[in-house]
């Protein structure tokens, strides 16, 4: 299957990989929520070749986590995350946190810490009803109506 038909797969796992599946644009984002704005400071931050790093700009702001806009007054255009591109927060610290517990022998390179207490960042996993604590074992995934509607669509065809 091409990488382009795995958006059309009623799947929202595959879907968003298809637009945030590569190292590139996850350092992207990371650099915006450090609050990096301007193209030349992503490209210099990260030593991004600047076609690939206009193609993954570009593939941000035509999804809406990213808005392109003129920096004040100037000629340059900034980059600020969107509602939705801050949604995607939750998922930077689950990688951030499986990167500490598996790739930082010396501890973490970084502590996010939280601004009122101090206490350090995590993300949890937990049921919406019973606020109970899940793992990948008390999980049954269930076909839910996006699927359903693209198997009858399927079936008509």
């Amino acid at each position: 299957m091409r990488y382009e038909q795995l958006a059309d797969l009623p799947c929202s796992i595959t879907r968003p990989l298809v637009v945030l599946g590569d190292r590139w644009t996850l350092l992207i984002l990371k650099e915006a929520f450090a609050g990096v704005r301007r193209f030349n400071a992503f490209q210099g931050n990260l030593g991004i070749p600047r076609s690939r790093l206009q193609d993954r700009l570009g593939r941000l702001v035509d999804h809406g986590i990213l808005v392109r806009q003129q920096a004040g007054g100037g000629d340059h255009a900034e980059y600020r995350l969107s509602r939705k591109g801050h949604d995607l927060y939750p998922i930077l610290m689950a990688i951030k946190d499986w990167g500490d517990t598996y790739m930082a022998p010396d501890g973490p390179p970084v502590h996010y810490r939280h601004r009122d207490c101090s206490g350090e960042a995590r993300v949890a996993l937990a049921c919406d009803h019973c606020g109970e604590p899940m793992t990948a074992h008390d999980v049954v995934p269930e076909a839910g109506p996006g699927l359903l509607a693209h198997v009858e669509a399927s079936v008509q065809a």
